[in-house]
């Protein structure tokens, strides 16, 4: 049987072994480093949950007005931008979604039974939109494309 020397061995297989010593080594170091510096804990409550607390609440309010005896249908977005249809609703007629949401869309639109039909969009008591339309079973909208 043929007998092989270590010089044999490291002559066959000395680049492995380089890359063996050199990552312990760095892996002892950077251990050490994490230590000195303490940054193995960054964020010590991570996952402990934290209560998100609503704030500044948005109140938008929708406003239909006419005449004296129109009746109307009414198409208007919730805080979500879900669609309400509500049919044959006597004016004057308002309605307010309170909401937290950083920036709010308000869309209505009013048709009603008589010549005249207005509608007004406010967010916290500010006048954001109105608009009046005449003529026939009078059409009219309004938007506020953030509030």
């Amino acid at each position: 049987m043929r007998k092989v020397s270590p010089a044999a061995i490291l002559k066959r297989h000395w680049i492995p072994l380089i890359f063996i010593v050199v990552i312990s080594v760095s892996s002892v170091i950077v251990t050490r480093l994490h230590h000195v510096f303490a940054s193995q804990d960054l964020n010590p409550h991570a996952g402990a949950g934290v209560e998100i607390v609503q704030f500044n609440p948005k109140a938008v309010a929708y406003e239909a007005f006419g005449p004296p005896g129109t009746v109307a249908d009414i198409n208007y977005w919730d805080a979500e931008a879900n669609v309400h249809q509500l049919t044959d609703v006597p004016l004057p007629w308002s309605f307010t979604v309170v909401t937290v949401l950083p920036a709010v869309q308000a869309n209505m639109v009013v048709q009603g039974n008589s010549g005249e039909i207005g509608c007004r969009i406010r967010i916290d008591d500010r006048l954001l939109d109105e608009r009046r339309a005449t003529g026939l079973n009078a059409q009219t909208f309004c938007l506020v494309k953030s509030g």
